[in-house]
């Protein structure tokens, strides 16, 4: 290999190395290079340890900034008392979540269900009654449909809805509280 062609190839080489420190996209090796790591940057003393094949040049050091690596901080205990109470949209025992309640009128005894509570987005469905029996006290609460037998009431904005169901001629009030 003569002088001129070493320098081109430890200049391509270089040129190489301080693009993939930079954190550019990684290249392909050249055939003369053994295949390493492409996105690490190796110590000096890695690569004065590496020996050279014969018949290749050494590898030049990678240009370094001279500053040491920050490691990552270590994690803190958060400070302050735990929370014991659940966020004010999260499920209860005494108030579900943004979920579907079905309320099948033929299987449900709707005199002994007096009030509900739900988040906000929950959905009550009531299955087998006609067209328009089933009135809201507040609708501006609530965005309700009917579609065959079926109405879905969903409670859109927080707030108490007194839901009025009637059945076998008597009206049942179910008071529902939307958080």
């Amino acid at each position: 290999m003569s002088r001129a062609s070493f320098r081109r190839l430890v200049v391509v080489l270089t040129a190489a190395v301080g693009m993939a420190a930079c954190g550019a996209d990684a290249v392909a090796p050249l055939p003369v290079q053994p295949p390493g790591p492409t996105r690490s940057t190796p110590t000096p003393s890695a690569i004065a340890a590496t020996p050279a094949t014969p018949g290749s040049p050494s590898r030049p050091p990678p240009p370094t900034s001279g500053r040491p690596v920050a490691a990552p901080p270590t994690p803190t205990r958060t400070r302050g008392t735990p929370r014991t109470t659940p966020p004010p949209t999260a499920a209860t025992p005494a108030c579900q979540g943004a979920v579907r309640y079905d309320l099948p009128l033929a299987e449900t005894e709707v005199e002994l269900l007096k009030s509900l509570c739900f988040a906000t987005g929950a959905v009550l469905r009531i299955q087998g009654i006609g067209p328009g029996l089933v009135t809201v006290d507040r609708p501006e609460l609530v965005s309700q449909q009917y579609e065959a037998g079926v109405v879905d009431i969903r409670f859109v904005r927080p707030g108490t809805v007194a839901v009025t169901i009637p059945q076998e001629g008597r009206e049942h009030t179910i008071t529902v509280v939307v958080r």
